[in-house]
């Protein structure tokens, strides 16, 4: 005997368990078939969401893109009738950037041997700027107008901490330089 004619001959003497069984087995189907049909919605919901949020972000892309344009023509060469004029330039632009990040300029050398040089001029300075503050510098520093690149960054943590800010500012020391056109 096997299995299949002993589950028959079973089945064939008890019609009320032939019916439960059919009936979980239709009912299992169609729960699986529900499940997948909530899960098909649940990935397009999930895709028209991410649809709706790429045109989103599309849309602020062509609203951005006037505003960067705007940035593109800007300067990228240190202003100045000559050498000097536009190292007091990068003087002025790196120092106006140190302050407006709660920072304080030390002591400052600017390099105009170097402009002779491929129009660089270079610019080494001393701070004093919180650590917060640091992230906020470099990127101003290294995104705004005219176009500067920082060489070199050395940057000292305070020895001891206290509560004084005074006390828990960074000691950085930049060398930072930019182009200058040369007279036009």
């Amino acid at each position: 005997m096997t299995l299949a004619s002993t589950l028959t001959r079973y089945l064939s003497r008890s019609p009320l368990i032939a019916a439960v069984l059919y009936l979980a087995a239709v009912g299992t189907f169609v729960a699986t078939a529900g499940m997948a049909i909530l899960d098909i919605t649940d990935h397009v919901l999930a895709v028209q969401e991410t649809t709706a949020a790429l045109e989103q972000l599309r849309s602020k892309e062509v609203r951005a893109a006037p505003a960067q344009n705007a940035e593109a023509e800007t300067n990228p060469f240190l202003e100045g009738a000559t050498l000097t004029v536009a190292g007091a330039a990068l003087l002025q632009r790196v120092s106006g950037a140190i302050t407006a990040v709660g920072g304080s300029v030390q002591s400052s050398q600017v390099d105009i041997n170097a402009g002779g040089k491929d129009g660089i001029v270079g610019l080494l300075i001393n701070c004093e700027v919180e650590q917060a503050a640091l992230q906020k510098l470099l990127f101003d520093l290294e995104t705004g107008s005219p176009l500067l690149i920082v060489d070199q960054i050395d940057v000292q943590t305070p020895t001891t901490t206290t509560n004084d800010a005074s006390v828990n500012q960074l000691r950085i020391s930049l060398s930072v330089s930019g182009r200058w056109r040369g007279v036009k």
